[in-house]
């Protein structure tokens, strides 16, 4: 058997490889990330809940299906997002409401990820209800960026972001509504992918209908994403927006890379603010897509307006979720939880209807964009990682953000359009912090988003960066 280093350094399509065809088993997976989790995670804090003795008896449980999918880990373990529920396993959210919380079942994806033939190793630290792009509750604390333990790893898949970039997890589940798979992703020099809405099943929740939140893979590389993206994906009559399986492997793609045609680069859609050097970086990476014989322009679509339409709806959405907490619950939750929620209870009818129609046009405007180009590109977090103990970017030079989520704007427009896409690592500043470009693909393009993404990967030549053991920060060191 390899050893436990060589196998936790492993992209899970090769692990899945070696499970596939015997040469290491699921429990031997499992004891390898298990000493890497104890020698790491106490530095980073980003797995606060394991089930290793759960995960060795579906290692003895496992069994192989009659026929093997594109999508099947072979017993591959993964970590789960402390949003999902988990059987058997303490799932908070984050919060100190559920901080004895056991569920009595798996939730949707967890469950399709289990039929897949992964082994959960445990839960991955989250903010508070997925609510902020900063990884810390008042359940288990603050979740540490590996590349400098003094900033935030981002959110809200911080720690599963975490547990990737130090070799502590091969795949990991997040969730998306605000960026909070490609934000964590960009901070941590990982690839995190926000599928369409139903492309991966969830549930059960309150609001089953809504588009805005989805569940998507993280990895190390974007072939593992796909992988894992084929683990995932599936129709399940409880998810009423759940889509059917593709004819073909989300990995078929991948693992043909292809240039765009004609790109479209912005670095800030328009509307905010960007750090020069994380702009610069970005706009380097797309660059070099000119050498594949793609266009390159700066052009985006028509953004405006776009601001105030997720705000709106995203404080419909909290109240829809989570407004029986705030009535029962507040003294436990975040200010940011509660000025969320009441803004949405303080929305008339009116200005979500508003939002509603804003939406449908913003919509229009990106499908006549797209009429004319083959991917957008963008960053995918306006700065490098800050300080962990900022609890959000509240200004960017002269321009301060209206509210905690303000600063992750660039993050707004696949989420209203229900686009695809993905954050690929593309650089690092001069400080040695990471840098993710966005890749915003057509409506239900996943198969030829990765195809770009993985060329990009490929041209940018930054796959073999992860994993790394946590750097201390200047203030660490001094200490």
């Amino acid at each position: 058997m390899p050893g436990d280093l060589e196998l936790t350094n492993l992209t899970a399509q090769k692990a899945v490889q070696l499970l596939k065809v015997g040469e290491v088993t699921p429990s031997e997976m499992v004891d390898s990330v298990a000493t890497r989790i104890d020698n790491i995670n106490d530095q980073v804090n980003a797995l606060p809940t394991l089930c290793l003795d759960k995960a060795y008896e579906q290692c003895r449980t496992l069994t192989k299906p009659d026929e093997v999918g594109a999508g099947w880990l072979a017993g591959l373990p993964i970590v789960v997002k402390d949003l999902n529920e988990v059987e058997g396993v303490l799932t908070t959210y984050g919060s100190n409401i559920f901080s004895d919380h056991i569920p009595e079942s798996d939730e949707i994806s967890v469950s399709n990820l289990r039929r897949s033939g992964a082994v959960i190793i445990g839960k991955s630290n989250t903010p508070e209800f997925g609510a902020g792009a900063n990884t810390f509750n008042e359940v288990f604390g603050k979740t540490l960026n590996p590349w400098n333990t003094d900033l935030t790893c981002g959110g809200s898949s911080g720690g599963s972001a975490v547990a990737l970039a130090t070799g502590m997890a091969w795949l990991a589940t997040g969730s998306d509504l605000g960026g909070s798979l490609r934000t964590p992703a960009s901070f941590c020099s990982v690839v995190g992918m926000r599928p369409s809405p139903g492309r991966v099943s969830h549930g059960p929740s309150r609001n089953p209908f809504q588009m805005l939140s989805v569940d998507g893979p993280m990895g190390r590389t974007v072939g593992d994403v796909a992988l894992m993206l084929d683990a995932e994906v599936g129709r399940r009559c409880e998810d009423p927006i759940s889509l059917e399986r593709p004819l073909y492997s989300f990995q078929e793609f991948s693992d043909r890379p292809q240039a765009p045609v004609k790109i479209g680069f912005t670095a800030d859609l328009g509307i905010g603010p960007v750090d020069h050097e994380v702009a610069t970086i970005c706009s380097g990476a797309v660059q070099k897509f000119e050498d594949e014989g793609s266009i390159v322009e700066e052009s985006s679509p028509d953004c405006s307006g776009i601001i105030d339409i997720f705000q709106v709806l995203r404080a419909a959405l909290f109240v829809g979720l989570r407004a029986p907490l705030i009535e029962k619950h507040r003294e436990f939750l975040k200010p940011e939880m509660i000025w969320n929620i009441e803004k949405g209870m303080n929305q008339s009818v009116g200005d979500v209807g508003k939002a509603w129609v804003a939406q449908g046009e913003l919509y229009r405007r990106v499908i006549s964009w797209f009429e004319q180009y083959d991917l957008l590109a963008l960053p995918s977090a306006i700065v490098p990682p800050f300080d962990v103990n900022n609890r959000y970017l509240d200004r960017l030079g002269d321009h301060k953000f209206n509210n905690y989520i303000e600063w992750v704007y660039v993050s707004y427009l696949a989420t209203l359009a229900s686009l695809p896409a993905i954050s690929v690592p593309c650089g690092f500043t001069d400080s040695g912090l990471p840098v993710g470009l966005q890749l915003v693909g057509k409506p239900r393009g996943e198969a030829q988003l990765l195809s770009f993404a993985a060329k990009l990967e490929e041209i940018v030549g930054l796959e073999v960066t992860t994993p790394i053991n946590p750097i201390s920060g200047p203030k660490s060191k001094s200490n």
